[in-house]
Protein backbone atom coordinates (compact mmCIF):
# COMPACT_ATOMS: atom_id res chain seq x y z
CA UNK A 1 0.00 0.00 0.00
CA UNK A 2 1.46 3.40 -1.08
CA UNK A 3 1.68 6.25 1.67
CA UNK A 4 0.78 9.70 0.02
CA UNK A 5 2.18 12.29 3.35
CA UNK A 6 0.79 16.05 3.11
CA UNK A 7 2.17 18.98 4.91
CA UNK A 8 0.30 22.25 4.83
CA UNK A 9 -3.10 20.53 5.61
CA UNK A 10 -5.96 21.92 5.84
CA UNK A 11 -4.14 24.79 3.71
CA UNK A 12 -6.74 25.05 0.49
CA UNK A 13 -3.98 23.67 -1.91
CA UNK A 14 -3.20 21.11 0.32
CA UNK A 15 -7.00 19.44 0.53
CA UNK A 16 -7.23 20.11 -2.92
CA UNK A 17 -4.42 17.89 -3.53
CA UNK A 18 -5.49 15.44 -1.05
CA UNK A 19 -9.23 15.10 -3.30
CA UNK A 20 -7.30 14.71 -6.07
CA UNK A 21 -4.94 11.98 -4.86
CA UNK A 22 -7.54 10.15 -3.18
CA UNK A 23 -6.87 6.00 -4.81
CA UNK A 24 -8.00 2.90 -3.77
CA UNK A 25 -4.51 1.99 -3.44
CA UNK A 26 -3.25 4.42 -1.48
CA UNK A 27 -3.79 6.02 1.92
CA UNK A 28 -3.25 9.52 2.86
CA UNK A 29 -1.23 10.80 6.15
CA UNK A 30 -1.22 15.00 7.18
CA UNK A 31 1.05 16.38 9.71
CA UNK A 32 -0.98 18.83 11.12
CA UNK A 33 0.05 21.62 13.38
CA UNK A 34 -2.12 20.30 16.92
CA UNK A 35 -3.56 24.07 17.15
CA UNK A 36 -5.35 22.91 13.50
CA UNK A 37 -6.51 19.46 14.79
CA UNK A 38 -9.96 20.59 15.32
CA UNK A 39 -10.08 22.36 11.53
CA UNK A 40 -8.39 19.55 10.14
CA UNK A 41 -10.55 16.65 11.47
CA UNK A 42 -13.48 18.53 9.84
CA UNK A 43 -11.97 19.22 6.44
CA UNK A 44 -10.77 15.79 6.49
CA UNK A 45 -14.21 14.76 7.45
CA UNK A 46 -15.46 16.68 4.11
CA UNK A 47 -13.17 14.90 2.35
CA UNK A 48 -14.24 11.33 3.32
CA UNK A 49 -18.04 11.59 2.87
CA UNK A 50 -17.04 13.93 -0.72
CA UNK A 51 -15.12 11.18 -2.26
CA UNK A 52 -15.91 8.20 -0.02
CA UNK A 53 -12.70 7.40 0.40
CA UNK A 54 -10.67 5.88 3.71
CA UNK A 55 -9.73 8.28 6.94
CA UNK A 56 -7.15 10.44 6.48
CA UNK A 57 -4.90 9.84 9.22
CA UNK A 58 -3.57 13.07 10.88
CA UNK A 59 -0.40 13.04 12.95
CA UNK A 60 0.56 16.03 14.91
CA UNK A 61 3.80 17.66 14.23
CA UNK A 62 5.61 20.76 13.38
CA UNK A 63 7.71 21.61 10.62
CA UNK A 64 10.05 24.04 12.57
CA UNK A 65 10.71 21.25 14.79
CA UNK A 66 13.82 18.09 14.53
CA UNK A 67 11.84 15.08 13.02
CA UNK A 68 8.93 17.71 12.36
CA UNK A 69 7.58 16.78 16.22
CA UNK A 70 6.54 13.40 14.90
CA UNK A 71 6.40 11.04 17.65
CA UNK A 72 8.01 7.58 17.70
CA UNK A 73 4.94 5.93 16.74
CA UNK A 74 3.77 7.89 14.12
CA UNK A 75 7.09 7.82 12.34
CA UNK A 76 7.86 3.88 12.40
CA UNK A 77 4.32 3.90 10.34
CA UNK A 78 5.77 5.52 7.71
CA UNK A 79 9.26 3.68 7.63
CA UNK A 80 8.01 0.83 5.64
CA UNK A 81 5.91 2.39 3.32
CA UNK A 82 6.13 3.61 -0.06
CA UNK A 83 6.13 7.42 0.20
CA UNK A 84 5.22 10.20 -2.18
CA UNK A 85 5.73 13.21 0.02
CA UNK A 86 3.97 16.71 -0.96
CA UNK A 87 5.59 19.66 1.53
CA UNK A 88 3.33 22.71 1.39
CA UNK A 89 3.33 23.90 4.70
CA UNK A 90 5.03 27.92 4.51
CA UNK A 91 3.81 31.03 5.20
CA UNK A 92 2.36 32.51 1.93
CA UNK A 93 1.89 36.37 3.56
CA UNK A 94 3.75 38.97 1.47
CA UNK A 95 3.72 41.20 4.88
CA UNK A 96 5.53 38.45 6.54
CA UNK A 97 8.28 39.58 8.78
CA UNK A 98 12.11 38.04 8.15
CA UNK A 99 12.13 36.00 11.58
CA UNK A 100 8.72 34.06 11.40
CA UNK A 101 9.41 33.30 7.65
CA UNK A 102 12.41 32.39 8.20
CA UNK A 103 12.06 29.66 10.91
CA UNK A 104 9.16 28.05 8.99
CA UNK A 105 9.88 28.44 5.12
CA UNK A 106 13.62 27.83 5.51
CA UNK A 107 14.28 26.42 8.88
CA UNK A 108 10.87 24.03 8.15
CA UNK A 109 11.98 23.08 5.07
CA UNK A 110 15.49 22.13 6.00
CA UNK A 111 13.63 20.04 8.95
CA UNK A 112 11.42 18.77 6.63
CA UNK A 113 14.00 17.43 3.84
CA UNK A 114 16.11 15.95 6.85
CA UNK A 115 12.61 13.65 8.20
CA UNK A 116 12.99 12.69 3.93
CA UNK A 117 16.27 11.89 4.25
CA UNK A 118 15.57 9.11 7.16
CA UNK A 119 12.53 7.36 5.51
CA UNK A 120 13.97 4.91 2.97
CA UNK A 121 11.02 4.50 0.28
CA UNK A 122 10.56 7.61 -1.01
CA UNK A 123 9.28 7.17 -4.90
CA UNK A 124 8.79 10.85 -5.20
CA UNK A 125 9.10 14.50 -3.15
CA UNK A 126 6.78 17.10 -4.33
CA UNK A 127 7.95 20.61 -3.09
CA UNK A 128 5.81 23.63 -3.61
CA UNK A 129 8.18 26.82 -4.07
CA UNK A 130 6.96 29.94 -5.89
CA UNK A 131 7.91 31.12 -9.23
CA UNK A 132 8.46 34.50 -7.42
CA UNK A 133 11.95 32.92 -5.80
CA UNK A 134 12.90 35.10 -8.61
CA UNK A 135 12.79 38.18 -6.73
CA UNK A 136 13.60 41.81 -8.78
CA UNK A 137 14.84 39.59 -11.21
CA UNK A 138 13.59 40.32 -14.39
CA UNK A 139 13.23 39.19 -18.32
CA UNK A 140 12.63 35.73 -18.93
CA UNK A 141 12.84 33.46 -16.09
CA UNK A 142 13.74 29.71 -17.05
CA UNK A 143 12.62 26.93 -14.45
CA UNK A 144 16.40 25.40 -14.42
CA UNK A 145 17.61 28.46 -13.31
CA UNK A 146 17.57 29.53 -8.99
CA UNK A 147 19.78 32.63 -9.15
CA UNK A 148 19.88 34.51 -6.43
CA UNK A 149 19.13 38.51 -7.03
CA UNK A 150 20.03 41.69 -6.13
CA UNK A 151 17.03 42.07 -4.41
CA UNK A 152 13.38 40.35 -2.92
CA UNK A 153 10.35 42.29 -3.42
CA UNK A 154 9.78 41.17 0.54
CA UNK A 155 10.47 38.19 2.79
CA UNK A 156 7.83 35.99 1.55
CA UNK A 157 10.01 35.83 -1.93
CA UNK A 158 13.70 36.07 0.01
CA UNK A 159 12.91 32.80 2.38
CA UNK A 160 11.55 30.40 -0.38
CA UNK A 161 14.59 31.42 -2.42
CA UNK A 162 16.47 29.80 0.40
CA UNK A 163 14.47 27.43 1.25
CA UNK A 164 14.44 25.82 -2.88
CA UNK A 165 18.63 26.45 -2.61
CA UNK A 166 18.09 23.47 0.25
CA UNK A 167 15.25 21.22 -1.78
CA UNK A 168 17.62 21.34 -4.83
CA UNK A 169 20.49 19.91 -2.79
CA UNK A 170 18.18 16.97 -2.11
CA UNK A 171 17.68 16.30 -5.57
CA UNK A 172 21.02 14.41 -4.95
CA UNK A 173 19.50 11.25 -3.14
CA UNK A 174 15.72 12.31 -3.19
CA UNK A 175 13.61 11.78 -6.56
CA UNK A 176 12.24 15.91 -6.22
CA UNK A 177 9.57 17.59 -8.20
CA UNK A 178 9.96 21.13 -7.62
CA UNK A 179 7.00 22.74 -8.45
CA UNK A 180 6.63 26.68 -8.85
CA UNK A 181 3.07 28.24 -9.36
CA UNK A 182 2.43 31.59 -10.50
CA UNK A 183 0.10 33.93 -8.08
CA UNK A 184 -2.71 31.65 -7.43
CA UNK A 185 -6.74 32.60 -7.34
CA UNK A 186 -9.44 29.82 -7.29
CA UNK A 187 -11.38 27.24 -9.37
CA UNK A 188 -11.43 28.38 -13.45
CA UNK A 189 -15.07 27.35 -13.36
CA UNK A 190 -16.52 27.44 -9.94
CA UNK A 191 -14.29 30.38 -9.02
CA UNK A 192 -14.23 28.50 -5.29
CA UNK A 193 -11.22 29.95 -2.86
CA UNK A 194 -11.18 29.92 0.87
CA UNK A 195 -8.90 32.96 1.00
CA UNK A 196 -9.46 36.12 -0.55
CA UNK A 197 -5.71 37.11 -0.53
CA UNK A 198 -3.27 38.05 -4.20
CA UNK A 199 -5.38 39.48 -7.27
CA UNK A 200 -8.42 39.74 -4.55
CA UNK A 201 -6.44 42.55 -3.17
CA UNK A 202 -7.74 44.08 -5.91
CA UNK A 203 -11.38 43.34 -5.96
CA UNK A 204 -11.71 44.28 -2.08
CA UNK A 205 -9.88 47.93 -3.33
CA UNK A 206 -12.25 48.04 -6.09
CA UNK A 207 -15.92 46.99 -4.09
CA UNK A 208 -14.90 49.65 -1.34
CA UNK A 209 -14.65 52.75 -4.27
CA UNK A 210 -17.18 51.44 -6.21
CA UNK A 211 -19.60 54.26 -6.14
CA UNK A 212 -16.85 57.01 -6.48
CA UNK A 213 -17.75 58.87 -9.30
CA UNK A 214 -14.38 57.76 -11.01
CA UNK A 215 -12.60 54.18 -10.30
CA UNK A 216 -8.63 55.39 -11.25
CA UNK A 217 -5.77 53.25 -12.60
CA UNK A 218 -2.96 52.38 -10.26
CA UNK A 219 -0.11 54.57 -12.49
CA UNK A 220 0.65 53.19 -16.10
CA UNK A 221 1.80 49.88 -16.12
CA UNK A 222 3.38 48.04 -19.38
CA UNK A 223 4.13 44.74 -16.91
CA UNK A 224 2.02 41.11 -17.34
CA UNK A 225 0.95 39.81 -14.41
CA UNK A 226 0.61 36.11 -14.14
CA UNK A 227 -2.43 34.14 -12.35
CA UNK A 228 -3.07 30.93 -11.89
CA UNK A 229 -6.59 28.69 -11.15
CA UNK A 230 -5.96 26.17 -8.59
CA UNK A 231 -7.50 23.51 -10.26
CA UNK A 232 -4.72 23.92 -12.85
CA UNK A 233 -1.92 23.92 -9.93
CA UNK A 234 -3.77 20.73 -8.66
CA UNK A 235 -4.34 18.70 -12.13
CA UNK A 236 -0.29 19.28 -12.90
CA UNK A 237 0.83 18.89 -10.11
CA UNK A 238 -0.75 15.52 -9.09
CA UNK A 239 -0.16 14.38 -12.70
CA UNK A 240 3.81 15.08 -12.42
CA UNK A 241 3.54 13.54 -9.01
CA UNK A 242 3.68 10.20 -10.73
CA UNK A 243 5.22 11.05 -13.94
CA UNK A 244 8.85 9.53 -13.93
CA UNK A 245 10.61 12.50 -16.10
CA UNK A 246 9.34 14.58 -13.96
CA UNK A 247 11.45 13.51 -11.32
CA UNK A 248 14.96 15.81 -11.01
CA UNK A 249 12.94 18.68 -12.64
CA UNK A 250 11.78 22.13 -11.88
CA UNK A 251 8.08 23.39 -13.36
CA UNK A 252 6.68 27.05 -13.51
CA UNK A 253 3.26 26.12 -13.10
CA UNK A 254 2.78 29.56 -14.54
CA UNK A 255 0.25 30.92 -17.30
CA UNK A 256 2.30 30.49 -20.25
CA UNK A 257 -0.30 33.15 -21.96
CA UNK A 258 -0.44 35.86 -19.12
CA UNK A 259 -2.08 39.28 -19.92
CA UNK A 260 -0.84 42.73 -19.06
CA UNK A 261 -1.63 44.01 -15.93
CA UNK A 262 -4.14 47.23 -17.25
CA UNK A 263 -5.89 44.74 -18.92
CA UNK A 264 -6.85 42.81 -15.85
CA UNK A 265 -7.23 45.43 -14.17
CA UNK A 266 -9.71 47.34 -15.94
CA UNK A 267 -11.61 43.63 -16.55
CA UNK A 268 -12.26 43.62 -12.82
CA UNK A 269 -13.63 47.04 -12.39
CA UNK A 270 -15.74 46.21 -15.16
CA UNK A 271 -16.76 43.01 -13.77
CA UNK A 272 -17.29 44.60 -10.39
CA UNK A 273 -18.60 47.83 -11.11
CA UNK A 274 -20.10 47.84 -15.12
CA UNK A 275 -18.12 50.75 -16.05
CA UNK A 276 -14.61 50.99 -16.95
CA UNK A 277 -11.75 52.55 -14.89
CA UNK A 278 -10.92 56.58 -15.60
CA UNK A 279 -7.98 58.66 -14.87
CA UNK A 280 -4.64 57.73 -12.97
CA UNK A 281 -3.45 57.73 -9.76
CA UNK A 282 0.58 58.31 -9.79
CA UNK A 283 2.16 54.94 -8.60
CA UNK A 284 3.84 56.98 -5.80
CA UNK A 285 0.95 58.16 -4.43
CA UNK A 286 -0.62 55.13 -4.35
CA UNK A 287 2.63 53.59 -3.03
CA UNK A 288 2.22 56.32 -0.23
CA UNK A 289 -1.10 56.20 0.38
CA UNK A 290 -0.62 52.42 1.25
CA UNK A 291 1.77 52.67 3.78
CA UNK A 292 -1.01 54.09 6.04
CA UNK A 293 -2.17 51.08 7.80
CA UNK A 294 -5.86 52.88 8.38
CA UNK A 295 -5.49 52.89 4.28
CA UNK A 296 -4.82 49.61 3.91
CA UNK A 297 -7.08 48.57 6.15
CA UNK A 298 -10.06 50.24 4.64
CA UNK A 299 -9.04 49.34 1.25
CA UNK A 300 -7.92 45.52 2.12
CA UNK A 301 -4.89 45.65 0.24
CA UNK A 302 -1.32 44.84 1.02
CA UNK A 303 1.22 47.50 0.44
CA UNK A 304 2.85 45.00 -0.54
CA UNK A 305 1.07 44.20 -3.79
CA UNK A 306 1.85 47.18 -5.76
CA UNK A 307 5.39 45.66 -6.20
CA UNK A 308 3.75 43.40 -8.30
CA UNK A 309 2.35 45.94 -11.02
CA UNK A 310 5.40 47.13 -12.37
CA UNK A 311 7.67 44.26 -12.91
CA UNK A 312 8.38 43.34 -16.14
CA UNK A 313 9.67 39.52 -16.19
CA UNK A 314 8.13 36.65 -17.95
CA UNK A 315 8.07 33.09 -17.19
CA UNK A 316 9.33 30.21 -19.22
CA UNK A 317 7.58 27.39 -19.14
CA UNK A 318 9.24 24.90 -21.65
CA UNK A 319 9.59 22.21 -18.89
CA UNK A 320 5.99 22.20 -18.21
CA UNK A 321 4.54 22.01 -21.39
CA UNK A 322 7.35 18.96 -22.77
CA UNK A 323 5.83 17.17 -19.33
CA UNK A 324 2.28 17.73 -19.47
CA UNK A 325 2.44 17.26 -23.23
CA UNK A 326 -0.30 14.73 -23.58
CA UNK A 327 -1.94 15.29 -20.81
CA UNK A 328 -4.27 17.49 -21.65
CA UNK A 329 -4.16 19.88 -18.59
CA UNK A 330 -4.12 23.58 -19.71
CA UNK A 331 -4.52 26.40 -17.70
CA UNK A 332 -7.54 28.34 -18.37
CA UNK A 333 -7.28 32.04 -19.91
CA UNK A 334 -7.28 34.73 -16.56
CA UNK A 335 -9.71 37.18 -18.43
CA UNK A 336 -12.20 34.40 -19.70
CA UNK A 337 -13.01 32.95 -16.61
CA UNK A 338 -12.95 36.09 -14.19
CA UNK A 339 -16.76 36.55 -14.48
CA UNK A 340 -16.73 33.36 -12.23
CA UNK A 341 -13.91 34.53 -9.90
CA UNK A 342 -15.95 37.83 -9.24
CA UNK A 343 -19.40 36.07 -8.68
CA UNK A 344 -17.55 34.05 -6.46
CA UNK A 345 -15.93 36.84 -4.40
CA UNK A 346 -19.33 39.22 -4.54
CA UNK A 347 -21.25 36.14 -2.84
CA UNK A 348 -18.74 35.73 -0.01
CA UNK A 349 -17.29 39.39 0.03
CA UNK A 350 -19.12 40.09 3.91
CA UNK A 351 -18.00 37.03 4.91
CA UNK A 352 -14.65 37.72 7.44
CA UNK A 353 -13.09 34.10 6.78
CA UNK A 354 -12.41 34.63 3.78
CA UNK A 355 -10.13 38.14 4.26
CA UNK A 356 -6.76 37.76 5.51
CA UNK A 357 -6.10 40.32 8.23
CA UNK A 358 -4.49 43.26 6.78
CA UNK A 359 -1.42 45.17 8.85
Amino acid sequence: MREIVFTGFPGFIASQLIRKCISDDAEVTAIILPSQRWKAEQEAARIQVETGSKPIRLIDGDITKRDLGVNHKDKAYLIDKKITFWHLAAIYDLAVSKEVAWKVNVEGTKNVNEFVKTLPNVERFMYFSTAYVAGAREGVLLENELIRPKKFKNYYEETKFEAEILVEQLKETVPVTIIRPGIVRGHSRTGQTVKFDGPYFFLNMIDRIRKFPVIPYIGHSTAYINVVPVDYIIDASVYLSTLKEAAGETVHLTDPNPHPVEEVYRSMVVQMTGKAPKSRIPHKLAAASLGLSSVRKILGVEAETLDYLTWHASFDTRNAKRLLSGSGIKCADFLKTMPDMVSFYQLHKKDRNFHVAIK
